[in-house]
This record gives structure tokens, C-alpha cells and sequence, in this order.
């Protein structure tokens, strides 16, 4: 370009390109880049160890925001502002597509690698995760059991027991169906929300309309279909879970005091919305 010198392998800052930030805001202030850089410490000089750091606290960011999310989607959902809530799942969907790539950087570190750092954490154990079950509460998957493994983190046990006594996802979707005129059984909209939501046959033929005849109410329809969409991401990111901790440790029990890879097993039998799966049994047969 004429009048300008670029020397190999540079590209020269614009002259409009801000470079003192002595008296304002800076990428790295806005973001807090010293706290969060500063977060990871490791407890060995093995090279993998910030591997496992980086890994689990990028996954409690991602559940940070899902919590957002979820809450939020909830809360429209009580509004009768289907189609935001809609929006808020989808970008859901997305971080847990993100989560369960990440199992794929974890799985590069072997056995003998993890090994060497692995008696340092301790009883410390992703199972102590309070917003992992925030998540699970609010997607209905509520036991009241869990609060005890955070007593002595009062901020966590509070979270978990306001999603104890609070709707779920589910709860608020039913409860909009019920005010759209859906005969949801009034036992359903009258149950114990600290309860964990177990599959009411009651509530497959509500579910059997709306497949008979999507066109009827297609925000409705497509709403079911985004449900079971977000079902799958969160199986397929239990079960990524799963093997890679298989691959890493195979069948000895977690740190934290759990049995390990069974059961990890185990939560893939967890479902959300049964309903939306049992009803596929009376579609076009």
C-alpha cells in the first residue's frame, strides 16, 4: 500500500488503536482476567494437573451460565413468553454441546498421567458441584438428600434448597399448558414440587394431542421437541462424563466417595421428561 512500510511478519496498529488505559477500562479489567488467570493453582508440579484445573472450572462457568439460563427460561415460561423461553433452551442446548466437546481435551491425559497428581485432590470430587445440581433440580431431577453435602458451604446449600421449593422447568411448561386450556390432570399442577418429577401416565394423552395435530398450536409442538432436544444434550454430556472418567481411572471408585463409572451409569436412567419419550409409543402406530 502507498505510504505505508509493513516489515515482514507485522502488521502496524492503526493510529486510532487505544493504548493508554491508565484512566479507563481495559479488555482485561472488564473481564476480572486477574482473578480468573489468577484462579488456577495448582498443588504439584505435574504438567497435566492445570490441564484437570482449566477443565473443571471452564465447566463451571459454562453451568454458570446455564443456571442463567434456565432460570430465565423458567420465569418466561410463567409469563406465558413461550417463544423467548424457547430461545433461552436453545442457547442451553449450545453450551452443552460446548461441555461435552471439552471431555475430548480431558481424555488426552492418560491413567499414569492422572496418577501422578490424583491423591492431591483429596475427597474433593466433581459430585460436590452444587451448581451441576442446581441444574439437575431445576430440570426436575430434585433430591433433597444432596443439601447435606453442602452444609458447610452455606451460599451453595441456599441455592439448592430455593430450587428445592421451587417449580422446574417442567412444572412451569405444564402450568403454561394448563392456561393455553391442556387438560393437565390438576393432581400434576397440585404435586409437591420438592419432589423429584417421576413419569405420570395421566399426562401422555396431553402430549398425544399436541403430536396428533401440530399445526393445532406449533409454538406448543415445537416446544415439546426442544424439551426432548435438551434432554439428549445433557444424556450425551452425562455419558461423554462418563467415558472419559472410565478411560482415566477405569473401575476404581471416585474421590469423593462414589462407587465411580457405575454410578455415572446410573444417572444415564435419569430422564426429565418421560412423558415426551413414552408418548413417541402412540405416535402413528
Amino acid at each position: 500500500m502507498p505510504g505505508v512500510s509493513i516489515e515482514h511478519g507485522q502488521r502496524p496498529l492503526e493510529s486510532g488503536v487505544r493504548t493508554d488505559f491508565r484512566d479507563a477500562m481495559s479488555y482485561g479489567s472488564y473481564l476480572r482476567l486477574d482473578l480468573v488467570l489468577g484462579a488456577q493453582q495448582p498443588l504439584s508440579t505435574h504438567h497435566d494437573e492445570l490441564l484437570f484445573i482449566v477443565q473443571h472450572q471452564t465447566s463451571e462457568l459454562w453451568l454458570k451460565l446455564m443456571l442463567h439460563e434456565l432460570r430465565s427460561a423458567r420465569d418466561l415460561l410463567d409469563a406465558d413468553q413461550l417463544s423467548w423461553s424457547l430461545k433461552r433452551l436453545a442457547r442451553v442446548k449450545r453450551i452443552l454441546e460446548t461441555m461435552t466437546e471439552q471431555w475430548a481435551v480431558l481424555a488426552t491425559m492418560t491413567p499414569s498421567e492422572y496418577g501422578e497428581f490424583r491423591t492431591i485432590l483429596g475427597p474433593s470430587s466433581g459430585f460436590q458441584s452444587h451448581q451441576y445440581r442446581a441444574v439437575e433440580f431445576l430440570l426436575g431431577n430434585k433430591n433433597a438428600d444432596m443439601l447435606a453435602v453442602f452444609e458447610s458451604d452455606p451460599p451453595a446449600w441456599e441455592t439448592l434448597h430455593t430450587l428445592l421449593e421451587e417449580p422446574s422447568l417442567y412444572d412451569a411448561f405444564l402450568r403454561l399448558l394448563a392456561r393455553r386450556g391442556y387438560p393437565v390432570p390438576k393432581p400434576i399442577l397440585d404435586r409437591d414440587v420438592r419432589r423429584a418429577w417421576v413419569e405420570d401416565p395421566e399426562l401422555i394423552p396431553v402430549f398425544e394431542g399436541v403430536y396428533d395435530d401440530p399445526a393445532a398450536a406449533w409454538d406448543v409442538y415445537e416446544a415439546c421437541e426442544d424439551l426432548v432436544d435438551l434432554e439428549d444434550a445433557f444424556q450425551f454430556w452425562r455419558f461423554r462424563h462418563l467415558k472419559t472418567v472410565q478411560r482415566m481411572i477405569g473401575t476404581q471408585p471416585g474421590t469423593g466417595g462414589s462407587s465411580g463409572v457405575p454410578f455415572l451409569r446410573r444417572a444415564l436412567d435419569l430422564t426429565f421428561f418421560p412423558e415426551l419419550y413414552s408418548v413417541r409409543a402412540r405416535i402413528g402406530g
